[in-house]
């Protein structure tokens, strides 16, 4: 496996593993071969966050390079939300879900990601606003999917029948009542900082929960899969992907955000390698 994340590489060499360039995402994209990718997840910058740090963000652009760079049933998983302008609410998410599909990509899932301790404001005559949109966008159908589940209460009641193609009846039928089932696609974390123990992943203005990442990087991807982040940030993406034994790439065209994403994940990247020695 290649450790090349302390140095910065030279556009015409190859990609590599467990490395965050510094760099716009669609130069390390021209450089990846064609359907290199199982997956990506990432939260990109929108509406007042267009212009990143001074930088363009040309999401047409980088929709149809993800396209060309994610394996057939591989995902997208696509962290977003709208801001409220004067009281009108852009619907950058749905135009960047438009964008998606333009460049190829079905809409295979729209979940939701709720805040359990969304950030305190006035919000004038709306209701809080708790939640961004989590797009997961398909190059056909996803090849992986290894479902969250959860058990289900049966009640008293009911333990003694079984389940049929037609609803319940009795025990002459050998539909046996499932004891578990997927979860909703509702997803509820805390932010802040009680979504992570570094406290340096902090110095970035706009992580995500690591357990949002480890809970989509487990269900559409399985150990020793290639995920990708194009926008790495403070390196979420990356922690999730190798505690949970997954390849990664990240691209983040912030300097000092690179440092945060290097001085986060070095103890980690550490101890996983002096354990295999």
């Amino acid at each position: 496996m290649e450790t090349g994340f302390w140095r910065f590489e030279d556009l015409t060499e190859m990609i590599k593993t467990n490395t965050i360039y510094t760099e716009n995402c669609l130069e390390t994209l021209r450089r990846m071969e064609d359907e290199f990718l199982h997956m990506t997840i990432t939260s990109p910058p929108y509406d007042d966050l267009r212009e990143y740090n001074g930088y363009h963000f040309p999401v047409e652009e980088i929709a149809a390079g993800l396209f060309a760079k994610t394996r057939t049933g591989g995902v997208v998983i696509w962290v977003v939300g709208d801001r409220t302008v004067n009281g009108d609410e852009t619907l950058t998410s749905f135009r960047h879900a438009f964008a998606f599909k333009d460049a190829g990509f079905r809409v295979h899932d729209t979940m939701i990601y709720a805040k359990n301790n969304p950030i305190p404001s006035d919000c004038g005559k709306r209701y809080r606003q708790c939640f961004e949109y989590m797009f997961c966008f398909s190059k056909g159908q996803p090849e992986t999917f290894n479902p969250i589940t959860q058990p289900i209460k049966q009640e008293k009641a009911f333990k003694s029948f079984r389940i049929t193609k037609v609803g319940r009846n009795d025990l002459a039928h050998d539909h046996l009542a499932p004891k578990e089932r997927k979860v909703n696609n509702i997803f509820s974390y805390n932010v802040g900082t009680s979504s992570s123990r570094d406290k340096i992943a902090f110095e970035h203005p706009a992580i995500f929960p690591e357990q949002l990442a480890e809970d989509q990087i487990s269900t559409w991807t399985n150990e020793g899969d290639l995920v990708y982040d194009c926008f790495m940030g403070s390196g979420t993406t990356a922690k999730a992907a190798h505690r949970l034994g997954r390849r990664w790439i990240g691209s983040e065209i912030s300097a000092d955000y690179v440092r945060i994403a290097n001085e986060r994940l070095r103890p980690y990247l550490s101890s996983r390698e002096e354990a295999a020695v």
